[in-house]
């Protein structure tokens, strides 16, 4: 395993530390890029903003089905 990850790799990462926790070795790596790519730097950071913009999407969303569920009981 080479010590450094690609691009490719580094934004794998990146989304996947969204759906479950990384290990302490991809973690390192996945710093470790960061800290000289800045490409990859700003591809975290516009996903950051996005997953904080649609957090009130969610919230509407979820309430809104809480509602249709409720009216569709007898």
């Amino acid at each position: 395993m080479k010590p450094w990850l690609s691009c490719r790799q580094a934004t794998m990462l990146a989304v996947l530390q969204r759906d479950r926790s990384l290990g302490w070795l991809e973690r390192l790596r996945l710093r470790m890029h960061l800290a000289m790519c800045q490409a990859c730097t700003r591809f975290v950071r516009q996903q950051d903003l996005i997953n904080g913009a649609m957090g009130p999407w969610r919230a509407y969303r979820d309430s809104d089905e809480r509602e249709r569920d409720d009216d569709a009981k007898p």
